[in-house]
């Protein structure tokens, strides 16, 4: 039975508000649960949109993070395709779109974040693209298939995570593609030149090609649809379709026309929330894509926008909302898979962070964990092929301890002896 004394409202149906009504209902709370999410669908998890499902390896029904009849069971209210248009922090009360107003004892943001527009001539026409939904990967997946079958042309805005595992399913598909990018190496400003390098070879092998040091500024069209694409240094490619991957922008327009503090761009943006993820109103706490956390161990704010951070930052949230004392201070984790190639990396190594980087195992052969250090300190571990190291990893992140370069690249000394 729900004591409607309380009521605890999560914006934003992905997994990390799915992951915080869990949590709130595991952890005994009886009061009422309303989860409010823009999309129709119920809460899905993000990285099969890009990997398995669009590879047309996973079927529709294997993202779902519960069972649609878990809501209900759980005395979880969901509200589904309704947005909520504003905060009242003095009356605590959220409006939806449809104009329910709603009052909230505590209020999760777990809004997420979009895909950043290109902002050129064309990208009205049919055949741009953007992955971030459900929808838009269940679009892709026909859109990639029909290319693969009739021979015809991608082009792919951006060299990040989700462009290089797209090329990766476009060429399983057998479609040609091409990536272009204004860095000289893909991940550039996420693993550096060091490592970017071996992703342009592996996509390479599999038939990408890459226009590095510049920007798509037009997709030219005729009666609606795209024929191809122009750079900023007057290159020109054929294109039936355009996909735009040029990264995500947290979605805070909800928080800041309440007035909760945001944090600086250079920050990642997102809403600013401390170790218990609470935002500058102590009612509200904010989780997720759009959260810029103070990490307690790495001493920075952080704004992370990867599978692992929603899956746990969810449940931290939900914890904190409830009382209990919470110190976020999770290893920032994500995956992907490209081809025959797999690999999870732990840790925050932005560009400009580090001085060294060691590899442990054979590059060439492309089964090898890579070591991001500075003065000696592990800041950021990836594991390419490897597997079962992650804990270990981590472990020599959280340390803090000088490590011993060589050491750590050999692979005859166990990790887990290099802090003993």
């Amino acid at each position: 039975m729900v004591d409607g004394h309380r009521t605890f409202v999560i914006v934003g149906g992905g997994l990390a508000g799915a992951k915080a009504a869990e949590t709130l209902r595991s952890e005994g709370f009886r009061g009422r649960v309303i989860l409010i999410g823009d999309e129709r669908d119920h809460p899905y998890e993000r990285p099969p949109l890009s990997k398995a499902l669009l590879q047309g390896k996973a079927e529709r029904g294997s993202v779902f993070v519960h069972e649609p009849t878990w809501y209900a069971q759980a005395d979880v209210e969901l509200h589904l395709g309704l947005q909520v248009v504003s905060i009242d922090r003095a009356a605590r009360t959220v409006r939806l779109g449809d104009g329910t107003v709603l009052h909230y004892d505590k209020l999760l943001l777990a809004t997420g974040s979009e895909p950043r527009r290109l902002g050129v001539p064309g990208t009205e026409l049919a055949g741009v693209h953007h992955l971030r939904r459900l929808a838009h990967a269940e679009r892709l997946r026909g859109v990639l298939a029909s290319l693969g079958r009739d021979n015809g042309r991608l082009v792919i805005a951006g060299a990040g995570w989700i462009g290089l595992e797209v090329a990766a399913a476009a060429r399983g598909y057998g479609a040609e593609v091409t990536v272009i990018e204004p860095e000289p190496t893909p991940l550039h400003q996420v693993i550096g030149p060091e490592l970017g390098q071996l992703f342009t070879e592996l996509h390479q092998d599999h038939g990408v090609r890459f226009h590095f040091g510049a920007r798509l500024t037009e997709i030219i069209g005729q009666d609606g649809m795209v024929l191809a694409v122009r750079t900023d240094d007057g290159e020109e490619f054929p294109a039936h379709d355009v996909l735009a991957a040029i990264g995500a922008a947290p979605r805070t327009a909800l928080a800041e026309a309440a007035g909760l503090a945001l944090a600086d761009r250079a920050d990642g943006g997102g809403i600013a929330v401390d170790a218990s993820l609470r935002t500058s109103d102590p009612d509200i706490h904010a989780a997720g894509d759009v959260a810029a956390a103070r990490h307690p161990l790495l001493g920075a704010r952080l704004r992370v926008e990867h599978w692992a951070n929603a899956l746990n930052g969810g449940p931290a949230a939900a914890r904190a909302m409830l009382g209990q004392e919470v110190s976020y201070d999770r290893v920032p984790y994500f995956f992907s898979d490209q081809y025959d190639l797999g690999l999870e990396y732990s840790g925050w190594a932005p560009a400009g962070s580090y001085d060294q980087v060691v590899l442990r195992g054979d590059a060439g052969k492309r089964e090898f964990i890579a070591f991001w250090l500075k003065e000696g300190r592990v800041l950021a571990g990836m594991n390419v092929n490897v597997w079962d190291v992650t804990a270990p990893v981590q472990e020599l992140i959280r340390s803090g301890a000088v490590i011993d370069p060589d050491a750590l690249g050999d692979p005859s000394v166990p990790l887990t002896a290099l802090t003993g």
